[in-house]
């Protein structure tokens, strides 16, 4: 009994979702159909173009564009029509400072084949000179170049041997000051660099001395030498 009951109900329900949907396709015909005929029936209004009259605008209208008041636009309006546009032709003419723009402009971008010749021939001059001088310039360097070379290997040498001396000087300070003091002393402490002055002190009145003692050498040396014998 229910299973009957549960079986007539769905089809009725069945049934009016056929019905539904039947009718919406109707009326979506039925809309499609009366748009295309309004579609048909519309009958738009011709554009009244006059295209056999001239349109010369009028400048003193405040509605006429600016760009229709120039005088590139009235040569235009008089290439099209002519004299029936009304505009005088001298008005079109360029006047004595623009025509002498114009020359200045034609010289500077168009010359004369003469100025163009010229003009080449500078600049073929003047890169012939550039050329030549870079040249002497690299001969000159690499003439040069030996001698440069062998003052750079001497100065490295020099600076080789500097360096070398002033370490060995370095160290026998150092060892020196560790015999006067009994322990290593910090080169940068003011006990070391106190000894290195008096040393330097000492030295410079040895050479000092030694300096004195050479010229007086020299200038005793002349009067102990015995005069050859007869």
């Amino acid at each position: 009994m229910a299973a009957s009951m549960l079986c007539s109900r769905t089809a009725m329900l069945c049934r009016t979702l056929k019905l539904i949907s039947c009718s919406k396709m109707v009326l979506s015909e039925g809309s499609r159909s009366v748009l295309l005929m309004q579609t048909k029936s519309y009958n738009p209004k011709p554009l009244r173009l006059n295209l056999r009259e001239q349109y010369i605008p009028d400048k003193d209208s405040e509605k006429t564009p600016e760009w229709q008041k120039t005088v590139r636009y009235d040569r235009k309006l008089f290439g099209r029509y002519g004299s029936a546009s009304g505009i005088d032709l001298a008005s079109l003419w360029p006047s004595h400072e623009q025509l002498e723009k114009m020359i200045v402009e034609e010289n500077e971008w168009h010359p004369p084949l003469a100025v163009m010749l010229k003009s080449i021939e500078a600049k073929e001059k003047e890169q012939t000179e550039k050329r030549t001088a870079k040249e002497k310039l690299i001969a000159a360097n690499m003439a040069k170049m030996p001698k440069m070379v062998a003052d750079w290997r001497r100065v490295k040498r020099e600076a080789k041997s500097k360096l070398k001396e002033e370490t060995a000087r370095r160290t026998k300070l150092l060892a020196e000051a560790k015999e006067r003091f009994g322990y290593a002393v910090d080169p940068r402490s003011p006990k070391f660099l106190e000894m290195v002055a008096e040393l330097e002190k000492e030295d410079k009145k040895k050479r000092k001395l030694m300096k004195r003692r050479d010229k007086e050498e020299k200038v005793v040396g002349p009067a102990v030498v015995s005069p050859p014998a007869s």
